[in-house]
């Protein structure tokens, strides 16, 4: 009998981190036991797959990055399509689906994926699945696991109805009248929170998370009464399909009355049992859980000892990595202020041919923090062996889609190396590692409470213990005492140790040699988890590296202290985030707390131009900036007033959160207390110089609350100044961002 042939399908990613690839990759894997062959590629990877003679279903998963750029693996692909020579029938014969990944905290939500699907409609392609777009402010599971779930019926209608469509041309070939095929045919899909096309319907998306969540326990605990409860979920589940796992006995034996109180000892006065990263209440540990396929294993991982333990191996690309020493360290805030502002000069003197602009931002490199690594070392048994060699290979028996041995494994590098630079063990923990981890632990209520986490029933509990206090998988794996990954496991789901990108603060032309920057030291706070509070990864190690000779001043100079570490550095270039090449052009900038950073380097540079340029006609200048209180953390304030009265600083509005509150109580007028409010008590003069001025407006600082308030603001404003309706006022906004008007470096 001749082979049965399997349908084919194609999916391509673009990924900056690795999550959309990692979705891919997924999809790939899946689609084998739905009867389908997956052929797998990057975009950028046109040898691989020819979309102009495609004729199978086309599957792309897309995320965004920066100010809504594509990925850099997908950039060669957006470029193509976007040729304006191609025709509008160009992609006719092309069927696809699409889920583009993104984060509302960010004004261009899913823009990468928005473009490359209005660019394939506009040349004639035709979408058989409606779009998914995550959101990774609210976790990208509430919407990738529904669509990924409803994408094998519409494949499969696709299919069917791509197959009847040629019968019917080979029919019509043959002379028979082709019949027509009633658009009832394509697969009517639901997508529960899938049809998310803007912002104010990503709000809504929040506010359904916990309620989802809810709905699926009630719905799969009404499941548990014909399930047979288990008393140990050792064996591996079926790969790639969607489990029903009934709770354990050691679990079922907690009723709902026992977990209110608990009690150990006799005498002892019962301690009432509540939610907590370890411990789970009614329903969802009483519900049975749709818990997640076991990631495949792909990496052969072993250690072998070495004659010497001298492991010098250089950091990343030598071509763009640039050792420079810090020449001096700034505390900006006071000790009682809520952040630690501080400012670090690099020198940077043995690099002459190295140029930044203002607007420009930097990569440092820094390692893990060394306490952490032993801690990864003893916890995995692997303590003594910490100066072997790691040899990476592909299993020879791997089914992963698209499975590659991580670029840094090339290198000659020690386990101790690997722990320190290669791999993000700060990252938060996805649900397939956690569903991997499932396997390596012990005890049974340990492993009933990974699967909880890992499956669309305890999403809730994920996000909240896991995901929202950036739960490290060291701190899972403290949580989880009877949990013994191998290193293989790690080195699989951990991603690569990603640079700390930071702003430029300073103009070059003024500081010769010289690098200025500025950050708050990020503290993460204890949490169910995590039992004492942490720094940042990199600004922890960075105010470990120059506490020793912090300076709590602004003056400029040495502070006479001894010298101090190089750290490595490699430049961004930011290309759109500069001032206006045009020095009258008119231009706004809002930057509260270290938000300011960039545009001193913009009023630096404006200052010398002034000078330079006695003759020329300079635009106004304004900027907004913002803090606590007018005596700790007001970040610049005698460089900010210099500019102002050197005439290089137009406007200077600044706002106190937190001073004057009572005086502000008993006042008809409250001051202003955030940099919105400013704007709104300027909005004719803003708006001026936006819509008449043909001005700018640059944006830097938290994504999450100022950039979206500002956003707000902004559009609030032009609808009043103009009278228009708010869809008007988006579509100019939309405008001012289409011409490199309306700008933002923002960070989440």
């Amino acid at each position: 009998m001749p082979c049965e042939v399997k349908p084919r399908i194609v999916v391509l990613y673009g990924s900056q981190k690795g999550q959309a690839e990692s979705l891919a990759e997924g999809i790939a894997e899946l689609a084998e036991e739905h009867g389908l062959v997956a052929e797998l590629s990057c975009l950028n990877h046109s040898e691989k797959y020819n979309l102009e003679k495609e004729n199978a279903p086309v599957v792309f998963i897309v995320s965004t990055t920066g100010d809504g750029e594509p990925p850099d693996n997908a950039l060669q692909f957006v470029k193509r399509i976007k040729n304006k020579t191609l025709s509008t029938d160009h992609y006719k014969h092309l069927c696809y689906a699409l889920l583009a990944l993104g984060d509302t905290n960010y004004a261009n939500f899913c823009n990468c994926g928005k473009t490359i699907e209005g660019r394939l409609q506009e040349l004639g392609a035709k979408q058989f699945y409606a779009t998914g777009y995550a959101d990774d402010g609210v976790g990208l599971e509430v919407v990738v696991e529904p669509w990924i779930e409803g994408l094998w019926k519409a494949i499969k209608g696709a299919l069917s109805k791509m197959a009847s469509d040629k019968t019917d041309f080979l029919k019509g070939e043959a002379g028979d009248s082709p019949k027509e095929t009633p658009d009832s045919s394509m697969p009517d899909v639901q997508l529960n929170l899938l049809r998310i096309t803007d912002h104010q319907n990503c709000e809504s998306i929040k506010a359904s998370v916990e309620t989802v969540s809810k709905l699926s326990t009630a719905a799969s605990s009404s499941a548990s009464a014909t399930q047979t409860a288990v008393s140990d979920l050792r064996p591996a589940f079926p790969a790639g399909s969607s489990v029903l796992a009934s709770q354990s006995c050691r679990t079922a034996s907690l009723s709902t009355s026992a977990l209110k109180t608990q009690t150990g000892n006799p005498g002892v006065p019962p301690v009432a049992l509540s939610a907590s990263l370890t411990c789970s209440l009614p329903p969802l540990s009483e519900s049975s859980l749709n818990v997640p396929a076991l990631p495949p294993p792909y990496l052969d991982v072993s250690l072998q000892e070495v004659d010497s333990v001298e492991q010098t191996v250089e950091l990343l690309n030598k071509e763009t990595l640039h050792a420079a020493p810090i020449s001096r360290a700034v505390q900006l805030t006071t000790g009682d202020s809520v952040k630690t502002a501080l400012l670090l000069e690099l020198d940077f003197s043995a690099h002459p041919m190295l140029t930044y602009h203002p607007g420009d931002s930097f990569d440092v490199f820094c390692p893990n923090k060394a306490t952490e690594v032993e801690d990864v070392l003893h916890r995995l048994g692997l303590h003594d062996q910490r100066n072997h060699r790691v040899h990476i290979s592909l299993r020879k028996d791997t089914k992963k889609k698209g499975a590659q041995v991580p670029s840094y494994s090339s290198q000659n590098i020690s386990l101790l190396y690997l722990l320190t630079w290669c791999l993000e063990i700060r990252s938060v923990p996805k649900k397939a590692f956690l569903r991997a981890l499932v396997e390596h632990t012990g005890d049974s209520l340990q492993r009933r409470r990974l699967q909880e986490l890992c499956s669309r029933q305890g999403s809730a509990d994920y996000n909240l213990y896991v995901r929202d206090p950036s739960l490290s998988v060291l701190e899972l794996l403290a949580a989880f005492p009877s949990c013994s990954p191998p290193l293989s496991l790690l080195i699989e789901h951990l991603p690569k140790l990603q640079p700390r990108p930071y702003s430029a603060a300073s103009f070059c032309l003024r500081y010769p040699g010289k690098l200025h920057f500025v950050f708050n030291v990020v503290e993460f706070p204890a949490c169910s988890g995590r039992p004492a509070g942490r720094r940042g990864l990199c600004t922890g190690w960075l105010f470990d590296l120059i506490n020793p000779v912090l300076v709590f001043c602004e003056k400029d100079g040495s502070s006479g202290s001894p010298a101090l570490p190089k750290i490595h550095v490699s430049l961004r270039p930011n290309c759109s985030f500069r001032p206006p090449s045009d020095l009258s052009a008119p231009f706004v900038m809002v930057g509260p707390g270290t938000g300011v950073a960039p545009f001193i380097g913009f009023l630096q540079q404006r200052e010398h131009e002034r000078k330079s340029n006695p003759e020329a006609v300079f635009g106004e200048t304004w900027l907004f900036f913002g803090c606590r209180h007018r005596d700790r953390d007001y970040l610049f304030r005698e460089e900010l007033e210099g500019f102002v009265s050197s005439g290089t600083l137009s406007q200077l509005k600044v706002c106190f959160s937190r001073d004057d509150q009572t005086e502000e109580a008993t006042t008809s007028t409250a001051r202003p207390r955030y940099v919105q409010h400013n704007l709104l008590l300027n909005s004719q003069h803003i708006t001026d110089i936006l819509l008449k001025q043909n001005g700018y407006f640059y944006v830097c600082g938290d994504a999450k609350n100022m950039a979206k308030d500002v956003n707000n603001t902004l559009m609030e404003m032009i609808q009043t100044e103009l009278q228009v309706d708010q869809l008007e006022a988006m579509k100019t906004l939309a405008g001012l961002r289409e011409e490199k008007r309306y700008l933002q470096d923002i960070w989440g």
